[in-house]
């Protein structure tokens, strides 16, 4: 049987330079005239560079990587004279953040384009963390453009953009066309034909060369919720404005809003696509997407100019922003109220008027929720499907839906409420669980499939990640409750630096460092930067927040109405049955 042969990822290559540069370890050539200016708009093709196809991996391609990537660690001593530091106060503390994160800056063709994910300088094996990653640079991006430095974001914006049409295939199979790489290198690659010359190259991944080959399903998400912070905080809207962004734009939201076999509004995604990367029981309608999802849908409305061919995309945009809306916040949400009435559910009912619409069993209640949730205060649930509902507590999605305005303003204050209440299962010595609780024993073994990495209070399973510490500054400074924040960011502040900037911590009170955490996190560094900066400017958050919508809010008030009132004559007018 012939079988087609499959295209080698595309690389995205600036202009040749002598082989006397391969040296550098940034590139010394400005971009491609005008490929970037303000307003350029793409009528042809959307790439501005020369496209390299050398195939293979690494070693076929013949190219090596760039901007700290595949030369030898340095020793701590000689990489950053302040990082030996065992003593230091808060202002020491931040500002040798500063100093790492820009340490971490990758360029291409002689511009800021990203940070790469960490550079533990004891690290010889980094796997794909010496990438720059769409998810990771967000807390970075955000970072710098607090602090006025827009370029960086900018570049970042317009370059992953270039990646964003090709088509990519594994096993003979293409995704949808919109898809944003998780990730990118930049690598210098010899001329064909020439070994005096060599040019830089992007080398994205989409997925195809991860760990459990999973596309990612969250970096278009975050790359518009960050393209809408960028043109708030700079005042620079002539990027968005852009041709070729605003296809970009639209090829995000074309992907998300296609038509599927799911009855539901949430967005269905497998194990794997978001934050938590790895095998955790999260495939289906997981919290974290769906409020990155609705946020993503909010800010693109913002940002999409009117035109003729926008026009049925907006009407689906908004057709799905209130049904999502109606849904989270109807089905997942959960404080003592609701679990008492599922604690009381009948199962098997069926009709339009059925309480238990998706058919709970009240045996899945687990016994810890039970004695855990606060008599105040409430959360949104991790995942909801038919017979199932995951009862986990999952940071980012929670932080996000207050963010986002997903959560009505009482669930983002009981969101909160939850926190103050948990505080020593949720913060403890490190902000802040990804989620709770961790799964254990039988249940770790069947739903992670004994992952090593994954074991309970470790990693993805309960571990704490510093980097969320940014989120919860936003949600908590957009609720005018910055106090819950600020004393989050006193509590990491006591150890992160001293801990080397870890990527993750082990242990259910975060005593530990994870056991495989990489050291020098750029997302642990940055996130800490946006959480201080957003404390001392508070009105800065909002160039990340969304406000509550107040169409959405009579548009859910009419359906509510005219949904009760159409089921109520259905049930009158319904005088006999037919088989057909």
């Amino acid at each position: 049987m012939e079988i087609a042969q499959v295209a080698a990822p595309p690389r995205l290559a600036c202009p040749a330079r002598p082989a006397a540069s391969r040296g550098r370890r940034k590139g010394s050539l400005p971009c491609p005239p005008n490929s970037l200016a303000p307003g350029h708009g793409h009528t042809g093709a959307r790439h501005d560079h020369a496209v390299r196809r050398p195939g293979g991996d690494d070693a076929a391609a013949g190219g090596r990587i760039v901007n700290g990537e595949a030369h030898a660690p340095e020793p701590a001593s000689a990489k950053a004279p302040h990082r030996m530091a065992q003593r230091r106060g808060p202002h020491d503390v931040e500002e040798e953040a500063w100093g790492l994160l820009r340490e971490l800056v990758v360029h291409y063709c002689g511009c800021p384009v990203g940070t790469i994910a960490a550079c533990d300088p004891n690290d010889a094996s980094p796997l794909n963390y010496d990438q720059v990653f769409i998810r990771d640079f967000v807390p970075s991006g955000v970072a710098f453009l607090l602090k006025g430095e827009y370029e960086i974001v900018r570049n970042f914006i317009l370059h992953t953009l270039q990646l964003q049409s090709w088509e990519k295939t594994m096993d003979c199979h293409s995704p949808g066309q919109g898809l944003m790489p998780a990730s990118f290198k930049v690598r210098v690659i010899p001329l064909d034909g020439d070994d005096d010359a060599t040019e830089e190259v992007l080398d994205p991944d989409f997925g195809e060369a991860a760990i459990g080959r999973v596309a990612p399903v969250d970096s278009g998400l975050w790359w518009i919720i960050l393209l809408r912070a960028y043109g708030k905080c700079s005042g620079d809207l002539s990027v968005q404005e852009r041709i070729d962004v605003q296809t970009g734009i639209k090829m995000i939201l074309k992907l998300c809003l296609a038509d599927g076999f799911d009855m539901f509004p949430t967005l269905l995604v497998t194990d794997g696509s978001c934050m938590i990367d790895r095998r955790m029981g999260i495939h289906g309608h997981p919290l974290e997407i769906q409020a990155l999802f609705y946020s993503t849908l909010l800010c693109a409305r913002e940002m999409l100019t009117p035109e003729d061919g926008s026009a049925d995309l907006i009407r689906a945009l908004n057709s799905r922003l209130i049904a999502l809306s109606f849904h989270i916040r109807e089905y997942y949400w959960l404080d003592k109220r609701k679990l008492n009435e599922i604690y009381r559910y009948k199962t098997e009912e069926y009709s339009y008027d059925a309480v238990n619409k998706f058919n709970i069993y009240p045996d899945q209640i687990p016994p810890w929720l039970v004695e855990w949730i606060p008599p105040k205060g409430g959360y949104f649930i991790g995942n909801l499907q038919p017979a199932h509902m995951d009862f986990r507590f999952f940071s980012l999605g929670n932080l996000w839906s207050i963010i986002s305005s997903l959560a009505t303003s009482h669930q983002s204050d009981a969101i909160l409420d939850l926190v103050e209440a948990k505080w020593s299962d949720l913060v403890a010595e490190m902000p802040m669980k990804i989620c709770y609780p961790a799964l254990e024993d039988q249940e770790w073994k069947f739903i992670t499939g004994s992952d090593p990495k994954n074991t309970a209070w470790s990693y993805h399973n309960g571990g704490s990640w510093p980097t969320l510490l940014w989120q919860l500054t936003v949600a908590c400074i957009k609720m005018n409750r910055s106090e819950i924040a600020a004393k989050a960011v006193e509590v990491a502040e006591r150890r992160i630096a001293n801990d080397k900037w870890p990527e993750y911590y082990d242990t259910k009170r975060a005593r530990f460092i994870g056991k495989q955490s990489r050291l020098f996190q750029t997302w642990t560094i940055a996130g800490f930067l946006v959480a201080k900066q957003l404390l001392e400017n508070p009105d800065k958050s909002r160039i990340l927040w969304n406000n509550e919508d107040e169409e959405i809010l009579n548009a859910l008030n009419r359906m509510t109405d005219a949904s009760n009132l159409k089921r109520r004559r259905g049930r009158k007018g319904l005088k006999k049955t037919y088989i057909v």
